[in-house]
């Protein structure tokens, strides 16, 4: 199975949450202890090396702030 990296521009992100509904493996959380540049808790992965590289938290985001990388 195909390992990834997820990043955000964590100063971008409106706290929508879409991304972490659509994680099949649930590692995506929105970041309570902190907020970002426009005043929303932004999203954050808790286990990078469970990120399978689907890439469908980048497909959801509405506003593009999330880059995935998917290694073999």
């Amino acid at each position: 199975m195909a390992k990834g990296k997820v990043t955000f521009k964590e100063d971008s992100c409106k706290g929508c949450e879409l991304c972490t509904t659509v994680c099949p493996v649930k590692i995506i959380t929105m970041d309570r202890s902190r907020i970002n540049a426009k005043g929303y808790h932004p999203a954050t992965v808790t286990d990078m090396d469970k990120c399978i590289g689907c890439a469908n938290c980048a497909i959801i985001c509405p506003d593009v702030v999330i880059t995935v990388e998917r290694f073999k």
